[in-house]
């Protein structure tokens, strides 16, 4: 599998990561084992998960396969911070305590000595940015944290720490910023990109297959054994089961057809190439489902088709982005 730079950085990872949001819930310990295998075997480098993914038993199982599975330095471990885990002082938020008590109790459930990308899960508007911004410093500087990265802030917020980061002596960079995007949701272009481009932020896109719809699955009906269907996940699916989206998916399977691929492989070459973007984060539901993607890796879309699906899918741009358009 190619390996990129994440954003201006040094750190090096695979073009595409492993998802882990439903480990130790939907996906048991067998299972995970398996796609661990299979995403590391292609080549595959980069595996993301969050402090309050499963409750914590995401980064908790993904602890216990590192080693049985694959050694410790040949794997790129993403986790995040901010998200509320529980209702105490320092339970949530991107307060300096809260930070670093969420990184203390991630390294645990990891069980490792280091996080080599710490992700802000969300901006915390009732902490002043520089606060938290100190907290990564402290944690870049005491070794427990290598790279340090952003996700789901706007433009301006993104612009806003990549530039206090830049500007301050001895301040760690931010190397990342982990977003939904995909043919289905393409607003992060109208300002997330660009600022991100601008400052040399790579961009992790978290959904690249429009939450399961880009697969075609849900063209006829919901299958009984989706994700569509189960009450956890149901409303997250159907805000991309639209008119538009239908159109969409519709050009993606003209593609495939066209190509002798799956709507999987065109949707998840189209975002992997965009400007900006380093690699998409894709979860599975068994292995059979990750060997899936994992055989669309190679697909390079023809011109005149990436041309095609950039224009049923284009966003609505506004002043003053149709302006700078």
């Amino acid at each position: 599998m190619e390996q990129r730079h994440l954003g201006r950085s040094g750190l090096r990872v695979s073009r595409l990561a492993l998802g882990t949001m439903t480990w130790g819930r939907d996906t048991d310990a067998e299972a995970a084992a398996g796609q661990l295998a299979a995403f590391t075997e292609a080549g595959g480098t980069l595996i993301d998960t969050a402090d309050v993914y499963s409750d914590g038993d995401s980064e908790r199982l993904l602890g216990t396969l590192i080693d049985d599975i694959v050694p410790r330095d040949d794997v790129v471990i993403a986790t995040k911070a901010v998200a509320r885990r529980h209702s105490g002082p320092f339970g949530g938020g991107a307060s300096r305590g809260a930070l670093l008590s969420a990184l203390e109790d991630s390294l645990t459930r990891l069980d490792t000595d280091h996080v080599d990308l710490w992700q802000l899960h969300a901006w915390d508007a009732h902490v002043p940015l520089e606060e938290t911004l100190c907290a990564i410093d402290a944690a870049v500087r005491s070794g427990k944290v290598r790279y340090a990265g952003i996700s789901n802030y706007s433009g301006w917020q993104t612009a806003t720490a990549a530039t206090r980061s830049a500007l301050t002596p001895g301040a760690a960079p931010l190397v990342s910023t982990q977003v939904e995007y995909s043919l289905l949701e393409r607003g992060v272009e109208r300002e997330v990109v660009p600022a991100a481009t601008h400052h040399g932020v790579g961009i992790l896109a978290w959904a690249p297959l429009g939450r399961g719809v880009l697969t075609g699955k849900y063209r006829a009906n919901t299958p009984a054994d989706s994700r569509g269907a189960s009450p956890t996940w149901g409303g997250y699916i159907e805000q991309h089961r639209t008119e538009r989206a239908a159109r969409i998916v519709q050009a993606v399977a003209t593609a495939a057809e066209g190509l002798n691929t799956s709507l999987l492989a065109v949707a998840l070459a189209w975002v992997r190439d965009r400007p900006g973007v380093t690699a998409p984060v894709v979860g599975a539901r068994d292995t059979a489902q990750l060997r899936g993607w994992l055989a669309a890796e190679s697909l390079v879309l023809p011109p005149a088709i990436r041309a095609a699906l950039d224009d049923v899918s284009r966003p609505d741009l506004a002043y003053p982005e149709r302006h700078l358009d």
